[in-house]
């Protein structure tokens, strides 16, 4: 891979063209280091990020436009329920001489300026999740020179929408409340707001909405939750309890001689075997799952050859496979002899197995590497091993070598001998967290070079799972998107709970008069509750036909299914509590209404 910048107004095609003939003389020139025939493709540096993030990022922001969906209809509920109890107010106001439009600039103004103040607690908020945000974000998810912060056109947009919605939705309950019934308010002086019956049809309508958002926001928390769980119980083919991974760097141009360096890596690997609570220790250069080996294009003898015949080609141990606890499926692993002499055998896994040799005769087979490097001193490889042909001698069972999500590739694992750069990688069994070990590892090795170092950081293998890019990526989609679920409850809570208290307040004197006539307070309490049932009901019916509808949209974001019926049904019932509670404060105020004080109101 080659990195460069085009110049200002060049494309992608016009870089591939111009590419083109001058890698075909590269290919001319060291044929064995391109397949025969090859086509140039530029690619941008994030195009790999968007393809990883992408559907991630796709995901959040649906979460976020329902957010503002519901959060919109709130702010009309709560300031039309606000405005109930300023009624008396607006009509004497109205009285004086103030025009409608005098009464909607006011209530506009105030709308605007709560749309300030939440905008501008929306920035502080922005600026402190940022935090915990980058702490769930995949290791390296984007190019290092890559800033996670907040973007400030972004940011401007951000607070542009937030007026934009503070002002619309703020709209339509100012033109309900500009006009007042002067001569009924004034005669009254109640706070009842005359022709509320449309009113009230707007006041369903919008929770039934937030309710339909609200479950959907639900139902794609619970696939990310349910993807997320399967993906920690997926099953990785190798055991990576008590196993860490240290890597051991060397200093440039040091054991320039293939001999040297493999007897310095090999005395280093015994020495940490050595060390006590230790079980195992093998050497690791590029085999360390869940994403291991290096894809490589083989030749099969005796059969064609074809470019597009790859696997991932894995530098390891004979003790690796005891070290990860893969079982060996049929013929042998090589020896110690064999690794210190660089023999010409491999073993393959399952998948290799299967795809290329289906009639399951691929021991005794052999397989050649033309590709394989050899850069002194960077790169030493054995003695002619891209002509070598390596002789199939076990096959041993499958283990994730491509990420947790993406399907086992077809791998193959050589002697680490046969191609050694100047770093490797050791891993370490142990009977007790193998951390504990860490120090008398180093020790034993500064006890066969006082210069040799390890990396700076060493994890286990547990830790390697958790860090991968799909188990990070899930783990931030399942918080994010639970916290919006959790939001979007409270919102449409909050909402409800505006809406059967303006209703409360509307009927008043309707519960007081009833309750005069001999209704028993639970006679009440269910009114309330029934007046609400159809809006509830009519938007949770909403919410899982939405659901369904965009199960496949939300199946190629989120790793779970949003029709799982435990996921909708158990939606609908969080919802379904939520709703109730909502209701229950506002219907037992109304069952507790005085009657003659309800009816001397009027």
């Amino acid at each position: 891979m080659v990195n460069f910048r085009l110049k200002p107004g060049q494309t992608r095609e016009a870089a591939n063209a111009a590419l083109q003939p001058l890698m075909e003389q590269f290919a001319k020139d060291t044929p064995k280091h391109f397949p025969e025939h090859f086509q140039m493709h530029v690619e941008g540096l994030n195009d790999w990020v968007v393809r990883q993030m992408g559907g991630t990022l796709y995901l959040l922001l649906g979460g976020v436009a329902l957010l503002l969906g519901i959060g919109c209809g709130n702010v009309s509920i709560l300031l039309l329920a606000r405005g109930t109890v300023r009624q008396h107010e607006l009509a004497v106001r109205a009285a004086i001489g103030a025009s409608r439009n005098r009464i909607v600039r006011q209530l506009l103004t105030e709308s605007l300026l709560l749309a300030m103040t939440g905008a501008a607690l929306g920035i502080g908020a922005a600026y402190g999740i940022l935090a915990g945000i980058r702490v769930l974000l995949p290791q390296h998810p984007f190019a290092p020179e890559a800033v996670i912060a907040i973007n400030l056109p972004v940011l401007g947009f951000s607070i542009g929408v937030a007026l934009f919605t503070g002002i619309v939705f703020g709209l339509w309950p100012a033109l309900q409340l500009s006009r007042p019934q002067i001569g009924q308010m004034m005669q009254s002086n109640t706070r009842k707001m005359a022709g509320s019956a449309r009113g009230r049809r707007a006041h369903n309508a919008l929770i039934a909405a937030q309710i339909a958002f609200t479950i959907l926001l639900l139902a794609g928390a619970g696939a990310s939750m349910e993807g997320f769980v399967r993906l920690m119980h997926i099953p990785l083919g190798y055991d990576p309890h008590h196993v860490m991974a240290i890597w051991i760097p060397m200093h440039d141009d040091s054991l320039t001689s293939w001999a040297a360096r493999s007897n310095y890596f090999e005395q280093l690997r015994s020495r940490v075997a050595e060390t006590p609570g230790v079980t195992e220790a093998a050497i690791s250069t590029n085999a360390t799952p869940p994403r291991n080996g290096s894809q490589m294009r083989f030749e099969i003898l005796g059969q064609p050859v074809l470019e597009q015949q790859t696997a991932l080609i894995n530098f390891a141990g004979p003790e690796y496979f005891p070290a990860l606890h893969i079982p060996l499926l049929q013929g042998r692993l090589w020896t110690n002899a064999e690794n210190r002499n660089a023999a010409h055998v491999v073993v393959i896994n399952q998948a290799m197995a299967r795809l290329y040799f289906p009639n399951g005769d691929a021991l005794g087979h052999s397989i050649e590497l033309p590709r394989i490097e050899n850069r002194p001193p960077i790169v030493l490889s054995a003695p002619g091993i891209a002509e070598a042909w390596l002789q199939i001698v076990g096959i041993v069972a499958d283990a994730r070598d491509a990420g947790l999500r993406t399907a086992i590739q077809p791998a193959a694992y050589v002697p680490w001998t046969l191609c050694m750069w100047e770093y490797t990688q050791i891993l370490v069994r142990s009977d007790a967290p193998p951390l504990t070990l860490l120090h008398a590892i180093r020790k034993q090795l500064t006890s066969v070079n006082a210069d040799q170092q390890t990396a700076s950081e060493v994890d286990d293998l547990e830790q390697w799972v958790s860090d991968s890019p799909e188990w990070r990526q899930g783990q931030l989609v399942t918080w994010i998107f639970g916290a919006f679920s959790v939001l979007a409850l409270l919102l449409a809570a909050v909402g409800l709970y505006s809406v059967v208290s303006y209703s409360v307040t509307q009927r008043t004197s309707e519960f007081g008069i009833r309750m005069a006539l001999g209704a028993q307070r639970g006679h009440v309490m269910q009114i309330v509750f029934a007046s609400m049932l159809v809006s509830v009901g009519g938007g949770i019916a909403a919410g899982l036909g939405l659901t369904v509808a965009l199960n496949k949209v939300l199946a190629a974001w989120a790793e779970g299914s949003s029709r799982d019926p435990f996921i909708l049904l158990g939606a609908a019932l969080l919802l379904m509590l939520v709703a109730g509670i909502a209701c229950a404060v506002p219907a037992r105020r109304a069952s507790k209404i005085e009657p003659m004080m309800a009816l001397r109101s009027e």
